[in-house]
């Protein structure tokens, strides 16, 4: 899988490339404000770039709405699970706003919502193992994602990469069956915020329908809540039947669509957001 670039801007991180055809904001310092923008508009206009996606504080959002930036996403807890996280775009490129997919995101998220509704039961499947990847399990993780993600925003198809991010701030789960990997799926950490993603979800293509992702779900959420994490979110395919279903059974709410986000697979798809609270504060 090709990828595009991370880099920083002051205190914040963010990516950009053709793989995408955008920039993507994913932290911002608040002591980059107002500044970056106008890094973040050179970045856009300099590489072609049809699509800016940034992830920003509440507090924030008059400067990038000043800027031609809009509110796609919400998550209102997000960041200590009091401050709001916005997720807002800015498109250089009209064609970038036209989502052919349109109809089947609609179904899609109608299809989720009729789902809603409390964490079924896990379900154990005889002879299979749930447990957190290690070092040593990388190359089959990326053995995995490959053979599920013909292109990918992140270099999941390297097991270097995998063991970097397991060394940092990105837990994984993973199911086997007698040594195989069969599913497998990851927590990206935000200690400081005190939230995380839920994502990189991926099933062997023949083993789909067996509940292996609502299984690594309620694995992650649990072991979340026991390291304090306040709100746990995913970006989901907005195509994606099974996925957005399984958020939204296991309590997520909806928070916005992101259209035409995320190059996976081959081409730019729509992204759903669904975000649940782990902890309520006591009165």
């Amino acid at each position: 899988m090709s990828i595009d670039l991370i880099e920083t801007f002051g205190a914040s991180t963010l990516q950009h490339g053709p793989l995408s055809d955008r920039v993507y904001l994913m932290k911002l310092s608040r002591d980059d404000v107002p500044q970056i923008l106008d890094h973040i508009d050179g970045l856009a206009v300099r590489h072609g770039y049809s699509k800016v996606f940034a992830k920003v504080p509440e507090p924030a959002r008059r400067h990038f709405e000043q800027d031609g930036y809009r509110v796609e996403a919400a998550i209102p807890d997000f960041y200590n699970g009091s401050t709001a996280g916005l997720f807002m775009a800015r498109y250089y490129h009209g064609d970038r706003l036209i989502d052919h997919a349109a109809d089947r995101v609609r179904q899609v998220l109608e299809a989720a919502r009729g789902k809603a509704g409390p964490a079924p039961a896990a379900g154990d499947e005889d002879g299979l193992e749930c447990r957190l990847a290690t070092e040593s399990d990388c190359g089959q993780m990326a053995d995995l994602y490959r053979a599920v993600f013909p292109s990918y925003p992140f270099p999941i198809d390297d097991p270097a990469y995998l063991a970097r991010t397991m060394a940092e701030n990105v837990i994984y789960a993973g199911i086997w069956e007698d040594g195989s990997l069969l599913a497998l799926a990851s927590a990206e950490i935000d200690r400081p915020g005190e939230n995380a993603e839920m994502t990189d979800f991926a099933t062997a293509p023949e083993l789909r329908g067996r509940g292996l992702a609502n299984r690594l779900l309620g694995t992650l959420e649990a072991l979340m809540a026991e390291a304090g994490i306040k709100t746990c979110y995913t970006i989901a395919r907005a195509t994606s039947f099974g996925m957005n279903i399984v958020f939204s059974r296991h309590g997520y709410r909806f928070g916005g669509t992101l259209i035409k986000n995320t190059q996976i697979s081959g081409g730019l798809e729509s992204m759903n957001v669904w975000h649940k609270r782990l902890f309520r504060e006591k009165a």
